[in-house]
């Protein structure tokens, strides 16, 4: 019975031993060829190059860009051909029609312009800015406006050449004051104002730069909307000065300076003034106990 109980267990237990192993070694295999495999991310090296950033431009229905007024040559040669028949037809599209066929091309060839006779006027207004920056550089307005003054060229106030160079713009329309008052009423309808004010913004702007005004402060725009406006308002004077040289539009010129130079001595009266009175104030309250 002992070899029995010996020899019983090895012939009955072995195959459901190996059995079991066989199991095991196939439920292995089995979850291993099961099991997802891990995925790998390759990995770039960086570079130094810089980031590519998308250019976004900033647009509002409510601050629309102004339209461009630059020319092409043919544009150009055109228009100046055009101003030498202003004096007569005006800013008119005959004088830009007869321009056209001064400078060669077809009396078709004015449809190249866009605005049409406003082209004309911006024209004008572009090509006397250039004119009087030219004198300027040239040398010989500044001597002239001294010598009326009997001074030197270095003794001129920046006011006195801002007047200088007013001046001399306005008697650079002196040729076509009997048209200009239809320019003006061209400039003054409502899709030609945005150009017109700009334009009237850029000569102030050049008049008071050329004069050596180097201002940096608040004061820099209230300088050339001063001038803006003693300008505009000559000019309507100018449309009906019947004197050879602008003799009263320079007398208004003149007095316009004036009232504002007075205007600004009063305001500056005013806050002097109002200072001292407030001074006043807090030294009494202060000598009545009152904690100020």
């Amino acid at each position: 019975m002992s070899y029995l109980a010996r020899a019983l267990p090895k012939r009955v237990l072995a195959p459901s031993v190996a059995q079991s192993l066989r199991q095991t070694r196939g439920l292995s295999t089995t979850t291993l060829q099961t099991t997802p495999s891990t995925r790998t991310t390759q990995l770039t090296p960086r570079t130094n190059q810089p980031r590519q950033f998308r250019h976004r431009s900033y647009h509002s229905d409510l601050h629309a860009r102004l339209p461009d007024h630059s020319y092409t040559n043919s544009q150009t040669a055109i228009l100046t051909s055009a101003l030498a028949h202003v004096p007569t037809h005006g800013f008119s599209a005959t004088a830009l029609t007869l321009g056209a066929r001064d400078a060669g091309f077809l009396d078709v060839s004015v449809q190249l312009l866009p605005r049409g006779e406003f082209d004309l006027i911006l024209f004008w207004l572009a090509s006397r800015r250039g004119l009087l920056r030219g004198k300027v550089e040239e040398g010989g307005l500044f001597r002239r406006i001294a010598a009326e003054k009997g001074k030197d060229v270095h003794e001129l106030s920046v006011e006195e050449r801002v007047r200088g160079l007013l001046l001399e713009r306005l008697r650079m329309n002196a040729d076509v004051r009997d048209v200009w008052q239809d320019a003006l009423a061209q400039m003054s309808l409502l899709a030609n104002i945005p150009l017109s004010l700009t334009e009237l913004h850029a000569l102030a702007s050049d008049i008071l730069t050329l004069s050596g005004d180097d201002t940096v402060d608040a004061t820099w725009y209230t300088r050339r909307l001063a001038v803006s406006a003693i300008y505009a308002s000559a000019e309507v004077v100018m449309t009906r000065d019947p004197t050879p040289d602008l003799v009263e539009t320079a007398a208004f010129v003149e007095r316009r300076f004036d009232d504002r130079k007075a205007l600004a001595d009063k305001i500056t009266g005013i806050g002097q003034c109002a200072g001292f009175g407030w001074n006043t104030a807090i030294g009494l309250g202060r000598s009545w106990g009152l904690k100020i």
